[in-house]
């Protein structure tokens, strides 16, 4: 079945259109698009020949014809159009981070209980065949005991991306490297090695003048027992994002490209002959799929024609927030955090310092 989506904001919302809807026409028409900047909205219309063009998001959501509303805008403004989009009964989709405190989850969760349509968190870097091909054997029980990972985001930031005024502001980017820029293959390591069980964390301004943190490092200690070291920074000078993961019977090493670390080639390195085997026979059927956004939005589409909830649910969008919430507090505590995080702790409500 095809649908109609509405992309409301235009900077990360072009790739999504570009690199994702466009590319799937059997499944998604991009009907409307929505901007305040009336130059992005008419070069993106023209590029994409979308002739409904609106600065409203109210109008959006008035729209009976859309089936989707794919919301794209500054995390600070995340809350409040969620919780509209669901009102008007529409499916929705929203960037990264989700929202922008614990508490906030909390008001989408119970608004979405209630709400006629589907709910999708943006996690696109999921989408690539080596990661693919890890969470098969994590899911199988082939790779056994969780042991030790290392996870590194390392990119650059130029004066050139501080100069979108939001961006390295806490009011309304809300973060830094943690929150913007690793959260996706801190989400990765969590559907490889489990949820995080204490989270500590150092971070610095070193890079660019901006409020916000842009480089970071952390210790993590998973539910499972297995020890994880994180590492970001937007100071790097040749970009990169890595994981190497350590389990009982396999290890797995990820490609290097850094906005798309799921992709092949990935290494997935059995302790002996009889896991090699298994995980031989596990892989046999396996077929490559789309990467990023193209992949995220194939599979939503896939999962609403037959009536399942979606690729990326609730709950990813909670645990990633719960993970960065205990790396900030763990900043302003110099002490680490216990996760899940009680609705008491002092960033439940607001991580910012």
């Amino acid at each position: 079945m095809k649908r109609k989506v509405a992309v409301v904001g235009l900077g990360i919302g072009r790739a999504h259109i570009d690199e994702g809807y466009s590319k799937l026409p059997a499944q998604w028409e991009v009907a409307a698009i929505c901007d305040v900047d009336p130059a992005r909205l008419a070069e993106v219309g023209d590029a994409f020949a979308v002739a409904c063009r609106t600065a409203s998001f109210a109008e959006v959501l008035g729209m009976a014809d859309i089936d989707v509303v794919d919301i794209c805008t500054p995390p600070s403004l995340h809350r409040e159009q969620l919780l509209a989009a669901m009102a008007s009964g529409k499916h929705v989709v929203c960037e990264k981070p989700f929202v922008t405190s614990l508490a906030e989850m909390d008001a989408i969760e119970a608004a979405a209980a209630a709400a006629r349509g589907t709910v999708m968190p943006i996690f696109q870097y999921r989408w690539g065949d080596g990661f693919r091909r890890a969470v098969r054997v994590v899911r199988a029980g082939l790779a056994g005991k969780p042991y030790n990972a290392t996870v590194e985001t390392a990119w650059r930031r130029d004066k050139d991306y501080y100069d979108i005024a939001w961006h390295g502001t806490w009011a309304i980017e809300r973060g830094g490297c943690l929150l913007g820029h690793a959260i996706h293959i801190h989400d990765m390591l969590q559907e490889l090695m489990g949820d995080a069980a204490s989270a500590y964390a150092n971070v610095a301004t070193r890079v660019n003048a901006i409020e916000t943190e842009d480089c970071a490092a952390a210790t993590l200690r998973m539910a499972s027992g297995a020890v994880v070291a994180l590492s970001a920074t937007l100071g790097s000078a040749s970009e990169i994002s890595r994981m190497r993961l350590h389990f009982e019977n396999v290890t797995f090493e990820s490609c290097t490209e850094p906005y798309a670390p799921g992709n092949e080639p990935w290494q997935i390195l059995p302790r002996n002959a009889a896991t090699r085997a298994a995980i031989d026979a596990l892989l046999a059927d396996h077929t490559p799929y789309p990467i990023r956004f193209e992949g995220q939005f194939r599979a939503y589409g896939e999962a609403l024609d037959a009536g399942q909830g979606p690729p990326v649910v609730l709950r990813d969008a909670r645990r990633s927030l719960e993970l960065i919430t205990a790396l900030y507090g763990s900043v302003a505590a110099g002490a680490p955090q216990t996760l899940p995080l009680a609705s008491s702790h002092r960033g439940y409500a607001e991580w910012r310092p």
